[in-house]
């Protein structure tokens, strides 16, 4: 039966993910997030190189590049739908020029120019153009066209049941059920015996099921904790040797019940394979055995499938090997869009600069002449919110030579959100240092008007681009929970208070209502207590400055109002429906 590729690399493992410190794969940068101009929303599949054009050109006329927009991505939609000599090619009707044509045009107006593929068979519009088993051929072309950024997808992905993939492949993604293992002639109930790890698995009846990953695409699960889940036995023996084992299992091909399992003793992996189908997920057989060396005394057999993380990163490193073999050099921003399905803030900054952490923020994109509609909230990912409520609690996995949570493009300028939600959602993407790539046609733009001003904010783009590169924490909600940075909710009848330090020693401050309707509650937090709940994301030479200053400058980055004050309680006393205050906060000493 054909499988995911086998992994020789121990720095592709899950249990590389948790090192301190990266496990230095590849070469990676103290890079700040992108900002530029993506297709996608505004245009969908139907982008053209003249709208492409039209976007670099108001780009320029807008003064966005100095502004920091400086990569022109074409999403979806570019390519012919299927290979010439099994080689990529430019749509001929959309793109007739060719892509090195365009990347020329873009490096002419001083920007930089991005493309787009998807680690499956196909795009996500379906055309059979996708990256798998191309990798060499495709990475040299983008090169040769000259690249300075590809996002990729991850539609028609084999190996696991991703968008528009077969569902039957979360076989590859879980381990069977498991009722028990047999070690030199002793078994061991997996109820009963075993050690269930993690938050993924569960006891059903007399056996452990869902033993593997959860699917992060849509926002039902928190990303805070330890999102997989292991069977681990401790088993005693006198003498140490090679002993046989089997394990009693149901395997199946639907979320949570797979064929594939892995088994290792402490951090060695001695098996990883599949098991030969079972009649049905109820019906146990055992396995072959299975020779594991064990040391005198008790030892770990761990029972796991991690591959629905180690799959995936896989095959993104796969394309990022390529680019730096071609590329000899090459700076390259490599955005990982798998939409947080495989709980990449625990292996994205081994490979990439950015990873989506959700489904879509719209499914309703525009087009030549439609803006497309964008929401404040909904109960999927496809809202501002959903995108925030998710990220907003992602802190601890971004930052400087790592990479960044990437809660999707900003949806300025669509229809459905009104300008408060807009100066909320550009201040919330700025406070979570996430990558802002513009989504809407920009010929609907006027320097100096609403919209143009909120997308041309510096203050709020300096808290993006601020060179010490650290997401904002939550440090307090209306919301009644124990720790406000962790735990994820999705009640937006609420209001957060975001903090984030700033290389010059400033502190910037976001009260931001989550609701639709205006509060009038004063919220107030101390200067004390910002410090302590920043921890060690601020240090201590800049928590003695805060702390000890006589009096504060205040700047609010909305309406560029700026204050002095020796009171060292900051608040907001009300917020509108959706809206924000944010301050930037300098200690005056």
């Amino acid at each position: 039966m054909e499988g995911p590729a086998r992994i020789t690399d121990n720095r592709l493992r899950f249990d590389a993910f948790s090192k301190e410190g990266d496990p230095a794969v590849f070469s990676k940068k103290d890079r700040l997030p992108a900002m530029g101009w993506n297709s996608w929303n505004a245009f969908g599949s139907g982008n053209t190189e003249a709208l492409t054009k039209e976007m670099i050109l108001k780009i320029k006329e807008l003064g966005l590049d100095k502004l920091g927009f400086q990569y022109v991505v074409l999403d979806d939609g570019c390519y012919r739908p299927e290979r010439v000599n099994d080689r990529l090619q430019s749509d001929p009707v959309k793109f007739p020029s060719g892509f090195k044509a365009m990347a020329d045009i873009v490096h002419a107006a001083g920007l930089k120019f991005g493309m787009y593929n998807d680690i499956g068979t196909k795009l996500c519009s379906g055309a059979e153009v996708g990256i798998y088993k191309h990798e060499k051929t495709d990475c040299e072309d983008y090169i040769n066209w000259d690249i300075d950024f590809i996002k990729v997808d991850n539609c028609y992905y084999m190996w696991d049941n991703a968008t528009f993939s077969n569902p039957g492949n979360a076989k590859y993604s879980y381990a069977p059920n498991i009722r028990s293992i047999t070690v030199a002639g002793t078994t061991y109930s997996a109820v009963k015996d075993g050690i269930i790890t993690g938050s993924r698995a569960c006891i059903k009846n007399e056996y452990v099921s869902f033993i593997g990953t959860f699917d992060g695409t849509a926002p039902d699960h928190s990303p805070a904790g330890d999102r997989s889940s292991e069977l681990v036995f401790e088993i005693e023996v006198k003498e140490a040797g090679s002993y046989d084992m089997t394990v009693s299992y149901a395997s199946g091909q639907e979320e949570g019940i797979g064929s594939w399992l892995q088994i290792a003793v402490g951090g060695e992996t001695v098996f990883d394979d599949f098991l030969p189908s079972s009649p049905s997920s109820e019906s146990f057989i055992d396995s072959s055995a299975v020779r594991v060396k064990l040391c005198s005394g008790v030892n770990k057999i761990r029972l796991m499938n991690h591959r629905r993380q180690e799959n995936t990163l896989n095959s993104y490193s796969e394309i990022r090997k390529e680019l730096e073999r071609y590329g000899n050099g090459r700076d390259i921003v490599f955005s990982i869009c798998e939409w947080g399905k495989t709980q990449p803030q625990n292996w994205g900054h081994i490979v990439g600069d950015s990873w989506r952490i959700l489904n879509d923020i719209t499914f309703q994109v525009g087009s030549d002449g439609n803006p497309g509609t964008a929401s404040w909230e909904s109960d999927y990912t496809t809202s501002i919110t959903s995108q925030y409520n998710k990220a907003v609690i992602m802190d601890e996995f971004s930052g400087l030579g790592k990479g960044w949570n990437d809660p999707d493009m900003l949806v300025i300028g669509m229809d459905g959100i009104d300008e408060t939600m807009c100066i909320s959602h550009m201040a919330m993407w700025c406070m979570m240092n996430s990558p802002l790539m513009l989504g809407l046609d920009l010929r609907r733009l006027t320097k100096g008007d609403r919209i143009y001003n909120i997308i041309a904010n510096e203050d709020l783009i300096a808290l993006d681009q601020d060179p010490l590169g650290i997401q904002a924490k939550r440090i307090f909600t209306t919301y009644s929970c124990e720790d406000p940075s962790t735990e994820y909710i999705r009640d937006n009848n609420r209001a957060d208070v975001l903090a984030k330090p700033l290389s010059n020693g400033d502190i910037a401050l976001g009260f931001f209502n989550i609701a639709g309707e205006d509060r009038s509650e004063k919220i107030s937090v101390s200067a004390g207590y910002i410090i302590d709940r920043l921890g060690s994301k601020i240090s201590v030479s800049a928590k003695e400055k805060f702390l000890a200053a006589r009096s504060y400058q205040i700047k609010e980055l909305i309406t560029g109002d700026i204050s002095e004050s020796s009171d060292k309680e900051f608040s907001a006393d009300f917020i509108s429906g959706c809206g924000c205050k944010v301050f930037r906060i300098r200690p005056l000493q």
